[in-house]
């Protein structure tokens, strides 16, 4: 989640993140399976997109926690794919665009990060 005062003007380099948790304080994590739907790493941030704004679950059942701000422009999915290579897609006004691995992290638990205004 982009914490920047602009976040929604899209992700720059120099936006800190924090992390979505659950209610335990872990990173949520959403799970899709690869299939005829999901190819690639794109198809999946755009799975993850649409779990992040409330209008399914993932591949196992998991739905977006209704305390966390849905997934915006400037935000950042992170995908991990069955060959284990990982990469960030950063949320545009239509699609995605691959960004270097985000190094300023906000605690998970900032309130303008994760938290309805």
């Amino acid at each position: 989640m982009n914490t920047h005062r602009d976040n929604f003007d899209g992700y720059e380099p120099h936006h800190p993140l924090a992390a979505a948790t659950g209610r335990d304080g872990s990173a949520l994590r959403l799970v899709f399976c690869a299939s005829d739907r999901i190819r690639s790493h794109e198809d999946a941030a755009d799975a993850a997109f649409v779990v992040g704004n409330r209008q399914g679950a993932d591949d196992h059942g998991r739905t977006w926690p209704a305390r966390i701000r849905s997934v915006s422009v400037g935000d950042v999915v992170e995908v991990t794919g069955p060959d284990a290579r990982t990469v960030h897609l950063s949320v545009d006004s239509y699609g995605f665009s691959p960004v270097a691995a985000p190094t300023l992290l906000a605690a998970p638990a900032d309130p303008d990060a994760t938290h309805h205004h």
